[in-house]
């Protein structure tokens, strides 16, 4: 292991401080001019200025450390030389920066750097799409290819899933709002339940609640009378992210691998946001051990640009030239950048420290719930971690678990914004505090984001050290660790 346990990378000669511009200005332009649906800037009234490994400094000079990653999208953090070597020396060698789907010296290296990285059951017989830059449009990818293959087109999808926001990846995702207004994406999708101990969906919890969810979509198949027409596939993913970092139990993964492959469904696992390292394996299905049959990737791929692929089992690849197409899938830099950003996680461990931190700054977390009763659960995989924020005076439902904190939570996201700490929330409810930092933090830093985030907590439920609370406020600003000299 040659991370450094107090600094992510070595720094690198800082870029001069921008001139002070008046932030409060660019964010009324913002709010003037883009449209409502604009999400993490209605959170996060920040105008990043400069940022480096885990630290954003924004255009009024305070710093915060970042754990929201670009939603996972950061596996280095921010403009990790390593990552600004492969884009610059692409610039600077002339390469084209876009070419469609033509074969490029970058691409042939990413796809190598790619299959490197696969289980090596599933790397030796699979081919790669290249898709439009986001991962919605992989997962668009993975049903039209799944649906072409079998000739079939129901979808078998799960309770609290996130794929995205087109219309195909919506219709398998569980979030009702963002469907209601929105007609014409009601798919022929049949909907499961997703494991999930602490809110567990069979009002058992534990280990059973996984098993009662198996033993549901198997006998639901095979039912003449259940209503499911032999379907196109089905989709999950291995650790939830936008759905309250629910991860699944590897059981269940390889029972619902088990059962798909008994009746010749396509298993298509989205690691959009679980995949390079995230969860402490390099690819989460790594975990249970399962093979899937299709692969959704994104995020980290690209070493913070625009990337988007779907690897899967060659019998599968029957569609007819130009079946799923887009312009901009001939990212030139995105591929350098993700070739070496995935060399990188590999050759310095960082899955192993991923795993490693992530299990230390659970434990702590789990920890406060003595001292601190509005958090109600921690779980997570490696550094992807989830704190579910209830109401400690509610009565406990079935499974022992207190109402859900949605405006407690919002409140504590902000506080942390006070302590100069960015995270984000999700959850069924907007209540589970999500945490996504780089897979490059330092040992100091992870003091810190605890420490930051338990004050928050503290400060706005009332408890142990609610009036510490302007000090830390008033520390916030100062340089982050990591940060270049």
């Amino acid at each position: 292991m040659t991370v450094s346990t107090t600094s992510p990378t070595p720094a690198p000669t800082p870029a001069p401080t921008p001139p002070a511009v008046a932030a409060d200005a660019i964010l009324r332009r913002q709010r003037a001019r883009e449209s409502s649906a604009r999400t993490y800037a209605r959170s996060f009234p920040v105008v990043p200025a400069r940022a480096y490994g885990t630290t954003i400094e924004g255009a009024d000079g305070r710093r915060y450390l970042d754990c929201l990653s670009g939603a996972g999208t950061l596996a280095l953090g921010h403009n990790h030389p390593v990552v600004i070597e492969a884009v610059k020396r692409t610039v600077e060698s002339g390469a084209p920066l876009h070419v469609l789907d033509l074969a490029t010296p970058e691409k042939d290296e990413f796809t190598d750097a790619l299959f490197a990285t696969l289980p090596p059951v599933f790397a030796e017989r699979a081919r790669v799409h290249f898709c439009g830059p986001a991962g919605t449009d992989a997962v668009e990818a993975a049903l039209k290819l799944a649906q072409t293959a079998t000739g079939r087109h129901g979808l078998l999808a799960f309770t609290g899933a996130y794929h995205g926001m087109t219309a195909g990846a919506l219709a398998v995702s569980g979030g009702v709002a963002v469907k209601r207004p929105v007609s014409g994406i009601a798919a022929d999708v049949t909907r499961l339940p997703y494991p999930y101990a602490y809110r567990c969906p069979f009002g058992v919890g534990g280990e059973r609640g996984a098993e009662l969810s198996a033993a549901y979509t198997e006998r639901l198949l095979d039912d003449p009378n259940g209503g499911v027409v032999p379907p196109a596939a089905m989709i999950l993913e291995a650790v939830q992210g936008e759905g309250g970092v629910v991860p699944a139990p590897d059981g269940w993964l390889r029972a619902m691998r088990r059962i798909t492959a008994e009746r010749g469904i396509p298993l298509i696992v989205d690691e959009v946001q679980t995949g390079v390292g995230r969860t402490g394996a390099f690819w989460a299905v790594e975990h249970s051990g399962i093979v899937p049959d299709v692969m959704v990737l994104s995020k980290a791929i690209g070493g913070s640009l625009p990337l988007a692929v779907i690897v899967y089992r060659e019998e599968y690849d029957r569609w007819s030239p130009g079946a799923h197409t887009g312009t901009f899938r001939g990212n030139t830099l995105a591929m350098a950048a993700g070739a070496a950003t995935l060399r990188y996680v590999a050759r310095e461990g960082l899955a192993e420290r991923a795993a490693e931190v992530g299990a230390r700054m659970t434990a702590r977390l789990d920890a406060l719930r003595a001292e601190l009763p509005a958090i109600g659960d921690v779980r997570g995989r490696g550094l992807m971690i989830g704190v579910e924020l209830v109401d400690p005076e509610g009565a406990p439902d079935a499974c022992g678990a207190r109402p859900p904190a949605p405006g407690t939570a919002d409140r504590v996201r902000a506080a942390c914004l006070e302590r100069g700490l960015i995270v984000e929330l999700g959850g069924r409810y907007d209540s589970t505090v999500r945490l996504l930092p780089p897979l490059v933090i330092g040992d100091e830093e992870v003091e810190a984001v605890l420490d930051r985030l338990a004050d928050a907590i503290d400060a706005v439920t009332g408890g142990r050290e609610a009036a510490r609370g302007g000090v830390v406020r008033r520390s916030a600003g100062r340089r982050g660790a990591g940060w270049p000299a």
